[in-house]
């Protein structure tokens, strides 16, 4: 029907697929979507090279890619499809534009499952739905898990993050999810004051006062310099001077979500954790609950120094025409 027939309404647009080709407005995109199905060769345009995925800035590199200019919209209309994560006007998207929000979703699966829509345009259903039902299933038992471990008390998690001056506690909802998931337990709901200014002494005092009350402090400011931020960093922006009543310090528990890092300085946070939160949660679980014997994907320890990992086109480690197989983590 669609090859013979054309729609594009504010409401309806209609595609050929497979997608013989597409392009993605790439800028902390998440792409592991499509390398989990083995779509990357198909990918024949991006707008920037702001992405995380070694095996797409390899394909780019080897000049498989065009690097399109966004400002030049009409450079789309060459590709059967042109995804966006971007849901704003509406209006003036090009009939071949596909909108894909994964990280819209604040529920840690909800994220996940956007691949059976990517698995639409390419005639992919099956393999999409196997891919998400052994996520889904690794990370409900890796919640089982944690809830079983045996533990006098949940640790207590401040998710946070610094921005001119202000900190914020994170009120974004899937992250909320990770915690519980992994059996901690957020700071304190009674706490109704959500943003605290350092430069305002009432504001710090409060802000201080809460930190001394939590065990485990996840860093999420967004920073130019991910491979450069370290605790010494967290410390001047919180402005501790004393550190005795800090629990999180005392327990080596400060921990920041920007591991594996692009070339570009892109945090695989906004690309691989989104697609497979298994990875994310199994994570948490041992930032919660620390066994020694296993390694964080995507978090590291600021106080213990632990460096980022730095991704580049060498560290494809597969032809970019194999799906990318989801990690399944041991699970008890």
């Amino acid at each position: 029907m669609a090859a013979k027939t054309k729609y594009c309404t504010s409401r309806i647009k209609s595609f050929v697929i497979p997608l013989s080709n597409y392009s993605v407005d790439a800028n902390y995109f998440p792409v592991s979507f499509f390398e989990l199905l083995g779509l990357l060769p198909n990918m024949k345009g991006i707008t920037s090279e702001m992405v995380a995925s070694p095996c797409l800035l390899k394909l780019y590199n080897g000049g498989q890619i065009q690097m399109l200019n966004k400002s030049e919209p009409q450079q789309f209309s060459q590709y059967t499809a042109h995804f966006v994560a971007d849901n704003t006007n509406q209006q003036t998207q090009s009939c071949n534009y596909v909108t894909f929000l994964p990280m819209g979703e604040q529920d840690p699966l909800q994220r996940a499952e956007w691949i059976k829509y990517v698995g639409v345009f390419a005639n992919m259903e099956v393999m999409a739905n196997d891919i998400y039902d052994a996520v889904k299933n690794n990370y409900m038992c890796l919640v089982q898990s944690a809830a079983s471990k045996p533990k006098k008390f949940k640790p207590i998690v401040a998710w946070m993050e610094f921005l001119d001056d202000v900190w914020s506690f994170t009120e974004e909802a899937y992250k909320l999810k990770y915690i519980e998931d992994a059996g901690g337990e957020n700071i304190d709901e009674s706490i109704n004051k959500v943003t605290y200014n350092i430069s305002v002494p009432d504001d710090l005092e409060q802000l201080h006062a809460i930190l001394c009350t939590v065990d485990v402090v996840i860093d999420g400011t967004l920073t130019l310099d991910p491979i450069g931020y370290n605790a010494t960093t967290f410390l001047q922006n919180l402005n501790i001077e004393d550190q005795s009543c800090f629990g999180f310090l005392s327990y080596q528990s400060l921990w920041r979500h920007d591991k594996r890092v692009s070339t570009s300085m892109v945090i695989d946070w906004f690309d691989g954790a989104v697609s497979q939160p298994q990875l994310v949660l199994a994570d948490l679980i041992e930032v919660l609950f620390p066994s020694g014997n296993y390694t964080t994907t995507y978090f590291r320890n600021l106080v213990k120094e632990e460096a980022t990992i730095i991704l580049g086109p060498d560290n494809c480690d597969r032809e970019s025409s194999t799906a990318m197989e989801p990690t399944i983590v041991a699970c008890p």
